[in-house]
């Protein structure tokens, strides 16, 4: 179908021969000698792009782009001008024109321009699916040839890069082979960390040619890898937590840090669980939930009940831990957990009173509040019914949020910024049957009790928890963790449950979403 061209010059007669090219490449031009008549014809007809003459008799060109935009804002305009002063340009700029070209103008000239407008998307969505067969390609030879830690982490930042450029074109056919081969990488993922898990927590890996063990930095390893080294050196820190902070959502508000920060991007891995009262209580502890047990013995008695009363103890934690490792401040650390907006203004109002705080802590649990409410909300669902629109969501948010604004305090100060996560998430999409006694836990991507019982090939099953770093809670405890998508219900009620899990976030589980977790080293520009 061709492509319709509305052009408006008041000497549309001395263009015979650029129309005439312009229509063997394929466009339908329609030429109109002022702006008046252009005006009820894009009110009359629909057309693909306008040609608009900056100087006509009646009606100037930035008239009629003022009247085009308010007709139709989306519809390409080119404006044509014989002058290039300054205050016309930053006229028919500020009126959102697409592209200018000065007179004299080519055929050439307005056919690049008309095709770089118009075909662009075409031409890039092309660009993209080649680009991505080719990785495919690529993705499928590391897996066969065998992926260690970090190419796991190498594999899930490409995968999510993909996640973003491809929900840009809205080319279902892509869509599908992306989540596709997400799912053939998810359930080979899976059987990674099955495999490998135990020699992560007990530090007998493979090693390196150098002989150092080729271990991930996991939960408990990141305090010492990215906190201490700076207290120690002198530096004023603040360690950010975003709460289920997936690696996508680094990747989308990324270009805004970088105009603040000079940005090195790192990753690391959960542990499991991957849940806020296990891998956060390990992040601020640096101990394994197994040790941690032994300064609160109490924390995980309620048996998953009790989310809030599981972390009560993370202020403490950081504070042991810092004595533990020799760090001595000359101001008391500051510890803020941020659970709505209100906390979040009376943290940057005081921000300015810190300034001799060395260290400063803040855990953000905005994104992980909001996944819960979406499941409990129709028209959050309705809003974010899919993994990019809820993306597309906690970016609007952070693009006006006050975490936003803390940030850019934090750069201005010039002091070290570590932005982290304690854990991502992932949405359910199967339900896997699980069985056990009233002691159970009742999370949803993994349960801790005792005789649990699940299909094997869905769940990554343990029965001696401290090998794995794991409290024992009472004995004979057991805990399963969902691998890929799965999420964990009983046979009672079987429908009514899947039902009311399908298609909601959950964490605690085995996935590159949940476990391969950003961390970003800002230092001010």
């Amino acid at each position: 179908m061709k492509r319709k061209i509305l052009w408006v010059d008041d000497e549309i007669e001395l263009l015979g021969a650029h129309i005439i090219f312009l229509e063997k490449k394929g466009y339908d031009l329609t030429p109109i000698t002022n702006g008046e008549d252009a005006i009820v014809m894009i009110k009359r007809e629909t057309f693909d792009a306008v040609l608009l003459d900056e100087m006509m008799p009646g009606m100037d060109g930035i008239s009629v782009l003022i009247e085009i935009k308010d007709i139709d804002p989306d519809l390409p305009v080119v404006m044509i001008t014989k002058s290039e002063e300054e205050y016309i340009m930053n006229d028919a700029i500020g009126s959102r024109i697409s592209d200018y070209l000065t007179k004299p103008v080519n055929p050439s000239q307005i056919f690049t321009t008309l095709k770089r407008l118009l075909d662009s998307s075409q031409l890039r969505s092309e660009r993209v699916s080649r680009e991505y067969a080719r990785q495919t390609s690529r993705n499928r030879m590391a897996l066969n040839m065998g992926l260690d830690h970090d190419g796991w982490a190498q594999m899930h930042a490409s995968l999510s890069r993909w996640d973003i450029e491809i929900e840009e074109f809205n080319d279902p056919g892509l869509k599908q082979v992306h989540s596709d081969q997400k799912k053939e990488f998810r359930r080979e993922f899976s059987k990674y960390v099955e495999k490998s898990y135990m020699s992560w927590i007990q530090g007998t890996c493979p090693p390196y040619n150098s002989g150092r063990r080729n271990c991930p930095d996991l939960s408990h390893n990141i305090l010492d890898k990215y906190i201490t080294p700076r207290l120690k050196n002198g530096e004023k820190v603040y360690l950010v937590v975003i709460d289920c902070f997936r690696h996508e959502h680094f990747l989308e508000i990324e270009p805004k840090l970088e105009k603040l920060f000079n940005i090195e991007r790192k990753y690391y891995y959960s542990i499991l669980p991957t849940a806020t009262p296990f891998s956060r209580n390990a992040l601020f502890a640096g101990l394994l939930p197994c040790e941690i047990t032994k300064i609160y013995p109490d924390i995980w008695r309620n048996v998953g009940h009790d989310r809030i009363s599981m972390n009560r103890h993370e202020n403490s934690l950081l504070e042991i831990y810092l004595e533990r490792k020799g760090v001595y401040l000359d101001r008391k650390i500051i510890y803020e957990k941020i659970l709505k907006t209100d906390d979040a203004q009376a943290l940057y109002k005081r921000l300015g009173s810190l300034k001799q705080n060395r260290f400063i802590s803040i855990v953000y649990n905005f994104i992980d509040l909001l996944s819960h409410q979406r499941s409990e909300n129709d028209m959050l669902m309705e809003i974010a019914p899919d993994e990019a629109a809820f993306r597309s969501l906690t970016t609007a948010w952070f693009d006006h949020s006050v975490l936003l604004d803390i940030l850019k305090f934090i750069a201005d100060e010039g002091a070290t910024l570590i932005l982290t996560t304690d854990h991502g998430s992932i949405i359910g999409e199967r339900a896997s049957i699980v069985r056990g006694d009233r002691t159970t836990s009742t999370n949803i991507r993994y349960k801790y009790g005792k005789k649990l019982k699940c299909n094997p090939s869905e769940v990554f099953w343990i029965d001696n928890p401290l090998e794995y770093g794991l409290p024992e809670i009472g004995i004979g405890t057991n805990y399963l963790f969902a691998k890929e998508d799965y999420y964990l219900i009983y046979q009672n009620n079987f429908r009514q449950f899947e039902k009311i899990y399908q298609n909601t976030f959950q964490h605690g589980g085995i996935s590159m979403e949940e476990m391969i977790l950003p961390i970003g080293i800002l230092t001010s520009r």
